[in-house]
């Protein structure tokens, strides 16, 4: 019932806008003209704002076709409408602003406020921001939007290890800087955080997204303790931006109505990320590694790791940009995405041999894009993963065809 009523508010409001003079209305486009951090996301992208209106609305949406086949077992042709992300924002008056991101997935299956936070703007360096927020591990959770990347898939690392979109209820400080070539930039959260699910799961091994399925995360943590957030980042001009990050706290309910349950349980979570165009080839490079730590009770066994390590780089090299049929500012790239994950970092206690639960893959990919806000994509993985007791791995490959656009 809650879906059907978001579902035909939506619905009712475009209506209602698709009635109203067009001319009123002024695209924004994304901001090329200076350079951005990652942290800055989150409001650059392009929005449609009505004039004398303090209202913006934006969004994208992700559709595609595969076929993925394992150790020759396949589930043959899939159609998917992987998402439809919907963005309102508001200038409220001087000095205070306000964002959210909207998400359905699966054709409306799963609906999520991944962001609604108010932005009180004191000084460059001194900002607050409350509300649901994107805590801000690594460089994928704050910029995820579809149409920027070359790849159908996310990252591996980024959404089996670490929490992809992952947000919570809170708030915290950021703030950025130039001076000269340089840029810097910081942001520090307090909010909710992980549950015991992160090995308490499924899954059967320690795994850091069970917890987004825990709705009740925006109204009451686990540990009743907030969950730290802290990332810095610096840029010069022709070097790149590098940022690293980190996001901990006591995941595990230890006390309930004053009684103690367990002793206070904690995760870490360590990231670098990087970024940056090469001056004459143009070539783009975008990735991040991250180290996580989790306390995990011995009587869980080792399949649950209390280290675990990945992460991806793509490269992208763009190879043509004219004109193209009435598309003025038409391009056709080629790109490649190498990605890692290794959910259990260890050996076992009995014979000293590796423990598994690993994998590697490769997605050399094509994209064409009509118009920057615009990408079409071809991908074929090739992937190899291990089980926990380092047999044979599964081999994975297949192909993707699909497309990712603002609106």
């Amino acid at each position: 019932m809650k879906s059907i009523i978001t579902l035909s508010f939506l619905f009712l409001s475009l209506v209602s806008v698709a009635q109203v003079d067009s001319s009123l209305f002024v695209k924004t486009k994304v901001d090329t003209s200076s350079p951005l951090l990652n942290m800055d996301a989150v409001y650059n992208r392009p929005f449609l704002t009505m004039k004398k209106v303090p209202v913006s609305l934006g969004g994208y949406v992700e559709a595609n076709w595969q076929h993925l086949g394992t150790d020759g077992v396949s589930d043959g042709h899939q159609f998917q409408m992987r998402r439809m992300t919907l963005f309102v924002s508001s200038t409220i008056g001087k000095r205070l602003k306000f964002l959210s991101e909207i998400e359905f997935e699966n054709g409306g299956k799963e609906i999520a406020i991944e962001f609604a936070s108010l932005d009180v703007e004191f000084h460059p360096l001194l900002n607050l921001r409350g509300g649901i927020i994107m805590n801000p591990i690594g460089a994928f959770n704050q910029n995820h939007d579809g149409p920027k990347w070359e790849f159908i898939d996310r990252p591996i690392s980024a959404t089996q290890m670490l929490p992809a979109t992952w947000s919570n209820a809170g708030f915290g400080l950021f703030g950025k800087t130039y001076r000269g070539d340089w840029m810097f930039g910081y942001e520090f959260y307090l909010s909710g955080g992980f549950d015991d699910s992160i090995i308490d799961n499924t899954q059967n091994k320690t795994y850091l997204p069970a917890t987004k399925a825990n709705e009740e995360r925006f109204e009451e943590s686990a540990s009743g303790t907030p969950m730290t957030t802290a990332k810095i980042a610096v840029r010069r001009s022709k070097i790149g931006e590098l940022g690293l990050s980190y996001m901990g706290g006591i995941y595990n309910t230890f006390q309930k109505d004053g009684i103690i349950l367990d002793k206070e349980r904690r995760v870490h979570v360590y990231a670098i990320d990087y970024n940056n165009t090469l001056p004459k080839l143009k070539t783009f490079l975008t990735g991040e590694w991250a180290w996580i730590n989790v306390d995990v009770p011995e009587a869980y066994g080792q399949q649950y790791g209390s280290k675990q390590m990945g992460g991806f780089l793509d490269i992208v090299q763009p190879i043509l940009k004219r004109k193209m049929l009435d598309w003025e500012q038409a391009s056709l790239s080629v790109a490649c995405r190498l990605e890692y994950v290794d959910w259990n970092v260890g050996t076992f206690k009995e014979t000293g041999g590796n423990i598994g639960d690993e994998m590697w893959s490769v997605v050399p990919a094509i994209s064409f894009r009509p118009v920057p806000q615009t990408v079409f994509r071809i991908n074929y993985r090739i992937m190899r993963q291990k089980d926990v007791l380092n047999n044979d791995p599964a081999k994975t490959a297949g192909l993707s065809i699909g497309f990712s656009s603002y609106f």
